[in-house]
């Protein structure tokens, strides 16, 4: 996925579900999105985090 299709998605996830979402890269370089709450990963694979409360 492509970073401005992961963004659109990732905001709107975090719009409609008013969680922190995490924008991603999978280590195989593509990119994806979960809520923040589930991502168990290495905080350097995270490219950006998506807030709908900032």
């Amino acid at each position: 996925m492509s970073f401005t299709d992961a963004h659109t998605f990732a905001f709107s996830l975090a719009t409609t579900l008013m969680v922190t979402i995490v924008i991603f890269r999978a280590g195989d370089g593509t990119l994806s999105v979960m809520p923040a709450t589930e991502y168990d990963g290495d905080d350097d694979t995270v490219v950006e985090e998506i807030d709908p409360f900032a």
